[in-house]
């Protein structure tokens, strides 16, 4: 790859910024300094400093965020704030986006990622890539809500859902429920609580694949480690 583009996709500056940089004799490859912008560097094998920090390239970039309520799963929003308005510039300047979406008062995990691919497979209905909520519901939730969710029930418009699991953590005026859903229909976990003539009052995204929230605090995100990345693109369901 060309030195400017790594540079330059590794946040140090525009091509015009890298030139001046190679120019100033601040750029050096294995040692031996660079002027030429259009010098190819294999970035697996080679060693590149910038005033003698040595730059770690990498194509990818995959964020675990714990996506705050009042967050929307955007890139770029004129009224509200945005998932990427949350990351730090070393961050943005991979240009990430967020994988599928949470509604804007839905709280939990959204991976973010410039890895389209990976994205594509992750969404895609053929995987069904299972993801774990937990939520506060208004009303008693029963074993009969267990038995329709396992079938899959009708939603308003019609759309009759694939089977879900649904746990009962605390049954009361407001219930505690776990809910596994394979598909991400607009709304489905409230809608699916519509149908059985429920209210979901509280919404919490833990889990997705093989990927958990862990203890990340609202806003707070992270990389996913190598394994993690490994783990997700290896990732199969048996149906």
């Amino acid at each position: 790859m060309r030195i400017d583009k790594i540079l330059s996709n590794m946040g140090y500056g525009s091509r015009k910024e890298v030139k001046k940089l190679l120019k100033e004799g601040a750029v050096q490859v294995d040692g031996v300094p660079v002027k030429d912008a259009k010098q190819h560097v294999d970035v697996n094998e080679q060693e590149v400093t910038v005033h003698g920090e040595v730059v770690e390239y990498k194509e990818f970039v995959y964020l675990l965020m714990h996506k705050p309520p009042g967050v929307i799963s955007a890139t770029e929003d004129d009224v509200h704030e945005t998932v990427i308005d949350l990351l730090e510039h070393e961050d943005l300047i991979f240009e990430p986006f967020p994988v599928g979406r949470l509604d804007i008062d839905t709280e939990g995990l959204l991976l973010l990622t410039n890895d389209g691919h990976l994205s594509h497979q992750l969404l895609s209905p053929k995987k069904h890539v299972p993801k774990k909520y937990y939520a506060h519901v208004r009303g008693r939730v029963t074993e009969e809500d267990i038995e329709a969710f396992r079938k899959g029930v009708v939603l308003d418009d019609g759309y009759e859902t694939k089977p879900a699991e649904l746990t009962i953590l605390r049954r009361g005026e407001t219930s505690e429920i776990e809910l596994i859903l394979t598909e991400g229909k607009f709304h489905q976990v409230k809608r699916m609580f519509e149908a059985v003539g429920k209210k979901v009052t509280y919404l919490k995204r833990t889990e997705m694949g093989p990927l958990t929230l862990g203890d990340l605090e609202l806003g707070e995100y992270r990389e996913l480690t190598d394994a993690e990345v490994q783990q997700l693109k290896e990732y199969r369901v048996e149906v």
